[in-house]
């Protein structure tokens, strides 16, 4: 199936012909279900601190940062915004001048209240000599979308969140980028230092530098702070071949075609940074400063936990490895594995001391994460559940439903009796005790990936997305799931979300 074509093809992308194979051959079988125990919820497996504990995990996060560790802020903000604006396209395309959906009218009755207002009647005035209101005064609704979304006008049709207009303030408009830099330098920032990593694509990294070039310099003024802003791009090598309805490769012109691998791509540009701590955030959950202080409160509880369950496997690390333990301690070891870290094996009782020892040092010697969960309010999305895993323990697991059987009535009522969804708000440790970084891709579970169905010029492929950063990517870490308001979760989905309260 592989031609001398094909191979060079595969050789410029970095990609090992068994790495296709492999893939050809999941295309036929398929990704297996996950097996569930249950929803996580308050009762088992989400914890929900007490304001004391609070207070406890704040003074935590605050210790850490007055050491040398490194601490980072990754923002994946690679894709583009066309999404964000699906309705305004199809109101270009219709067959009708003015606005008729309620989405259309909501958009024109409020365009004034946008951050990038003021930038879009400059180019509307530019284009067609005409501010928006004359335009609109004169029936002319699709010139001012025109002037928004198109490469002639703002090109906010083809440009990544990361660089839209969000917040408008006294004085300027902010970024949701800018937002990022702004939060980082609340609660990521360590001797002065606030290190940030956007993924971005190729098309759209030197217009992130120019951003970075001209905006820096104000936030670091404004916070007292230097900042180290660095860039990736998902790799080629994580590209996943394409086929036909039967399973074979899809071709253009004779060509393989290969199509991004999704956001679990990105834990091979994770596991490039070299950082003890690391935020992620998804590109459009800000808010404005006022509505700031919750956010910026829950990410240090949620940074204090992970610091101070790592400090305890740590010392439970260094003690196995010391050989001078107790049987009391091996115990108590057991204890917070199965408790603290919601990890349980129904055969730990049957394990021989030497073995039961192996088992927990292998099971502490992982990366670690804390990830804070909201309160279900029907928000599409995946969610905190307990599955079961390859080697047969249970653990705390961050679920699409795609990887749920909808066909089997158990698995759909543990999913249907979910109380949390997941926002994509988690806080990592990827070194071990002795400051050996993780080689994280060898904790991804390869059987959470999904298939998809999708079509490029007219004709039907097979796609395939790789196990998810936040969810198959990180299956084997220590999870530990936490409770946060709702407040500290705001995505950005449609331009109309910006006209929503906590935007303003």
């Amino acid at each position: 199936m592989i031609s001398k074509a094909d191979q060079l093809q595969l050789n410029k992308k970095g990609i090992p012909t068994e790495i296709v194979a492999e893939q050809l051959k999941r295309f036929k079988s398929g990704f297996p279900f996950l097996k569930l125990e249950g929803a996580a919820t308050a009762e088992r497996g989400v914890l929900t601190p007490t304001n004391q504990e609070i207070e406890e995990y704040l003074k935590e996060w605050d210790n850490y940062c007055a050491g040398d560790s490194a601490i980072l802020k990754f923002v994946p903000a690679s894709g583009a915004a066309s999404r964000m604006f699906k309705d305004l396209f199809a109101f270009l395309s219709a067959d009708y001048e003015v606005p008729t959906t309620d989405f259309e009218k909501t958009f024109f009755e409020n365009v004034e209240k946008f951050a990038f207002f003021g930038d879009l009647n400059e180019m509307c005035v530019k284009n067609d000599q005409h501010t928006i209101k004359e335009l609109m005064d004169a029936g002319k609704y699709k010139s001012v979308i025109f002037n928004l979304l198109d490469f002639t006008g703002m090109n906010y049709g083809s440009l990544p969140k990361g660089l839209l207009k969000f917040h408008t303030y006294d004085l300027m408009a902010r970024t949701s980028a800018e937002e990022h830099f702004v939060e980082g330098a609340l609660y990521a920032a360590t001797n002065g230092i606030v290190k940030l990593h956007f993924t971005v694509s190729p098309n759209h990294k030197a217009l992130f530098e120019e951003l970075v070039a001209e905006r820096k310099a104000h936030y670091e003024n404004l916070f007292n702070v230097k900042y180290e802003i660095s860039f990736s791009e998902q790799k080629q090598s994580t590209d996943t071949i394409a086929v036909n309805a039967d399973d074979t490769p899809f071709r253009e012109n004779g060509t393989l075609v290969f199509r991004p691998g999704g956001h679990g791509a990105l834990i091979e540009n994770l596991n490039d940074i070299d950082a003890d701590i690391i935020f992620i955030k998804n590109i459009d959950n800000v808010v404005p400063d006022r509505l700031k202080d919750e956010t910026v409160t829950y990410k240090k509880v949620l940074a204090g936990i992970l610091v101070k369950m790592q400090k305890k496997a740590f010392e439970y690390l260094q003690l196995i490895d010391s050989g001078k333990y107790t049987h009391e301690q091996i115990e108590e070891m057991i204890h917070f594995l199965q408790q603290d870290l919601q990890c349980r094996n129904n055969k730990i009782k049957q394990m021989e001391d030497c073995d039961l020892v192996l088992y927990l040092r292998k099971k502490f010697n992982r990366p670690m994460r804390v990830c804070g969960m909201v309160r279900n309010i029907g928000e599409p999305g995946g969610g905190p559940f307990l599955a079961y895993n390859p080697d047969g323990t249970v653990s705390l697991q961050i679920l699409e439903s795609s990887q749920i059987d909808m066909g089997n009535p158990e698995a759909k009522a543990m999913f249907e009796n979910g109380t949390h969804f997941n926002p994509v708000d988690l806080v990592c440790a990827v070194k071990n005790y002795k400051g050996e970084k993780y080689d994280l891709p060898k904790y991804v579970d390869k059987n959470t990936g999904f298939i998809s169905h999708k079509s490029k010029n007219g004709r039907e492929l097979k796609a395939m997305e790789l196990p998810g950063l936040w969810n198959g990517a990180m299956s084997d870490w220590n999870t530990i799931f936490v409770e946060v308001p709702l407040i500290t979760f705001n995505p950005v989905k449609t331009v109309n979300d910006l006209l929503r309260d906590v935007h303003k």
